[in-house]
């Protein structure tokens, strides 16, 4: 398949300055992504997401203008609704019809990016990976770099064929709240926290009403922000290590990543995922569910 990466041929490759990510499995390049956009089994999508105080609306900025051939993701729809959380993974029933309805199906290559550069794709990501599939990457800089880059948008919408969408449940790759609970009572897990240092350490009110400020007991703080370029592209896969390391985060560790609802965490996944670890899973209540239970302990401060 033309599919194929320089980084799958040698996983060992490290992204250097003058060379962009192409990986079909983790995270792409606005150039790769240009040269194989009439490929028949490329699938694109806007998994553009939004925090409830943006009072923006994915959806509408989608249909405003998108990559060509793209197809709207909603974090928000395609999730459990018999959970009071929001956005959760959602049944795989669930998942399957609505991926379907898009178009999207076994033997797809996905390109899924959003309209930040780097912030809610990385969820999207996370949630194909978790139902296992494999080849979807993440467009580095997204949206924004697309556009700085010269290529095109369109206003039209593509013309959906159904295809089937197997699923392969990777249970590995999410943690519920007393397996996170556990984690931190045993500290055999590496917890990553991806929300900005203020909230981690309390020292602000959260942004989601009735939640406690603070962190999770023996959790580290790793904003997501600083695995990101001032562009939000991803960092090298050499400073990302640097990065990790600078965070006290030992890499030797299983990982489970950790934010406010889960969205953010998700970038901290697949920065893990490209640095060669594959060993981390996403807590997917996070802060949410952490912060409303009075029950669990809840740390401030610095670490």
């Amino acid at each position: 398949s033309c599919f194929v990466s320089k980084a799958q041929l040698n996983p060992n490759l490290s992204q250097g300055a003058d060379m962009a990510y192409d990986d079909p499995k983790t995270i792409v390049s606005t150039e790769w992504l240009k040269a194989h956009l009439k490929h028949p089994d490329l699938r694109i999508l806007d998994g553009s997401w939004h925090m409830p105080s943006e009072e923006r609306n994915g959806a509408q900025e989608f249909i405003e203008g998108h990559i060509p051939t793209a197809r709207f993701f909603d974090i928000d729809d395609i999730s459990d609704h018999r959970s009071n959380l929001p956005h959760m993974a959602p049944p795989i029933e669930k998942f399957m019809s609505r991926v379907r309805l898009l178009g999207v199906g076994d033997g797809h290559q996905i390109v899924v990016y959003d309209s930040k550069g780097l912030f809610s794709a990385a969820r999207v990501w996370w949630l194909f990976r978790l139902m296992g599939h494999g080849n979807i990457a993440v467009l580095d800089g997204g949206l924004p770099k697309w556009v700085a880059d010269g290529y095109p948008l369109e206003t039209s919408e593509p013309i959906i064929r159904d295809r089937h969408m197997s699923v392969q449940h990777q249970p590995q790759m999410v943690r519920d709240v007393t397996q996170v609970a556990h984690a931190a009572k045993l500290q055999d897990y590496e917890i990553i926290d991806a929300r900005a240092a203020a909230r981690f350490r309390g020292d602000v009110e959260e942004p989601r009403k009735g939640l406690r400020a603070g962190h999770i007991p023996g959790s580290k703080n790793l904003p997501f922000t600083q695995v990101l370029n001032a562009d939000h592209t991803l960092k090298s896969t050499a400073e990302l290590v640097e990065v990790f390391r600078i965070a006290g985060i030992n890499l030797n560790k299983p990982a489970i990543t950790t934010c406010g609802s889960g969205i953010t965490a998700a970038i901290l996944s697949l920065a893990l995922e490209l640095m060669g670890k594959t060993d981390h899973a996403l807590y997917d209540g996070s802060w949410t569910e952490w912060g409303q239970f009075p029950t669990l302990n809840v740390a401030t401060g610095d670490v």
